[in-house]
């Protein structure tokens, strides 16, 4: 049976879970003005779970029949988790009110997918990862979907359920595959059945299964089809918490996967990604050049940062995971900044979020668009920014392993992905708008979201030791 100490390693997701849970029983006797007290719950318990992540490491241990790992990488991304729903929610009390969707199930949802995320990052077993990932994708489904009255949320969310159900049916069967190779569904007996054994047909099959469902579930081309509808379709805040939540879960799940369960088939997966990293920078920013939605944009701009992020894991050495880890923080700072100047410049029914209504906007609203425009020179690479330090050490971990000709086209695509972001910034400063530039308010918490990834953006950029460092010692876990 469980002990106490068990439960402890899970200490952050009880709180998490329970906090979403206390919502929705208090949400009954809350009046519908005072619905925000309950978002404001959530980013309470989400501090709460935060505090008690920062208690525990330090430590490792194996709970649940070692089925569950607590260790600086579980710590690592739990932060990171905690972090990005916080965000969202700031970035949504304000947003639920203009739109009439107040309702506090959105953010027991948010609550219930940082659950998810959290124990797929600290999940060591096949099963538990599973379902640690269908309760992110549940939640997400209903999330996506939640403006009831809008056909586009309707599509958005109907699109996500289907693909979403395909994925997970095509993963599920890869882990079948492996279980059966193996005997096993924990990482480590899994490696031991394989050193042992070595891989089979049956198992490559598996390999090739699990490969597909993650690419599903973190956008890799050819498997990112549903991103532009969804992103373009959801509630501006729920695409944000799309575009950076789950992503970043899904690469945490990928790497214990793939260096604690199939270190041995390095030269099996290796090559594969290598294959699927140039082919998703490529089509994520070629395709970003012909937008006119600013949200259809950043979609496909999500899917390049995805192969951007698959070129630390080709690489196969520690550098290369710790500036995945790396990325993955910058990645959600700029990206969640981002949305949230989307979000705030949408306005009621989320009618501007076209190109052309973003002309003129530069001089009226210098703090908005002074925060887009750093956050969009972070997505190019510019230096000073965290995103530039983030391909620094990706690209570098790639030259080590000798992966010249990948770093390259890696190059190659941040050039073009300079051409649609520039775009954007040149529209705002440079056009005269069509028509009268319509004012807005900016809600005090989303200007400090907006503010905390500016801030982290410039700093990560600046300094980026500390978290390099951070992120070198959570690697540790792993390899």
């Amino acid at each position: 049976m469980p002990t106490d100490l068990h439960y402890l390693a899970i200490l952050p997701e009880i709180i998490t879970a329970a906090t979403g849970i206390a919502i929705m029983l208090l949400d009954p006797f809350t009046a519908p003005q005072h619905k925000g007290r309950l978002g404001w719950l959530g980013v309470a318990g989400l501090l709460a779970a935060g505090v008690a992540g920062a208690a525990q490491s330090g430590r490792t241990m194996t709970a649940f029949g070692g089925m569950v790992q607590l260790d600086s990488y579980s710590v690592f991304f739990r932060w990171l988790f905690f972090g990005v729903s916080i965000g969202t929610i700031l970035i949504s009390l304000q947003y639920l009110k203009r739109e009439g969707v107040h309702h506090s199930e959105f953010y027991a949802l948010v609550l219930f997918a940082t659950t998810g995320m959290s124990f797929m990052a600290a999940s060591v077993d096949l099963i538990l990862m599973f379902i640690g990932l269908e309760t992110v994708a549940i939640s997400t489904y209903v999330l996506a979907g939640f403006k009831r009255s809008d056909p586009r949320s309707n599509e958005s969310a109907v699109k996500y359920f289907i693909l979403g159900a395909f994925s997970t049916a095509v993963l599920l069967y890869g882990i079948a595959f492996l279980y059966g190779q193996t005997g096993s569904t924990r990482f480590d007996r899994v490696a031991e059945a394989l050193s042992a054994q070595g891989p089979s047909a049956f198992f490559l099959v598996g390999l090739a299964l699990l490969l597909v469902g993650f690419g599903f579930k973190v956008a890799m081309a050819p498997f990112h089809v549903w991103t532009p509808d969804v992103y373009e379709g959801a509630p501006s805040p729920v695409t944000a918490f799309l575009a950076v939540g789950p992503k970043a879960a899904g690469f945490a799940a990928l790497v214990r996967v793939l260096y604690s369960a199939l270190p041995d088939m390095e030269n099996h997966w290796g090559d594969v990604l290598g294959l699927v990293a140039v082919l998703t920078m490529t089509v994520g920013n070629v395709a970003a050049i012909t937008q006119s939605n600013i949200k259809r944009l950043l979609a496909y701009s999500s899917v390049a940062h995805a192969g951007y992020l698959l070129v630390g894991l080709v690489a196969r050495n520690e550098l290369g995971i710790s500036a995945v880890l790396y990325y993955a923080v910058v990645y959600a700072l700029m990206n969640l900044g981002a949305f949230t100047v989307v979000v705030i410049w949408s306005g009621a029914g989320e009618t501007r979020v076209h190109l052309s209504d973003y002309a003129g906007i530069g001089f009226r609203y210098p703090f908005l668009t002074g925060c887009l425009s750093l956050f969009l020179l972070s997505l190019i690479g510019i230096p000073a920014t965290g995103g530039f330090m983030g391909k620094v050490f990706l690209f570098a971990a790639a030259v080590q392993s000798h992966h010249v000709g990948l770093v390259v086209i890696a190059v190659l695509n941040s050039a073009v992905s300079a051409y649609y972001y520039l775009r954007i910034i040149v529209i705002m400063y440079m056009q005269e708008p069509a028509a009268q530039v319509p004012s807005v308010e900016i809600p005090v918490p989303a200007a400090v979201a907006l503010v905390l990834a500016a801030l982290g953006t410039l700093l990560t950029g600046l300094y980026p030791s500390a978290l390099l460092d951070l992120a070198s010692r959570s690697v540790l876990a792993v390899r």
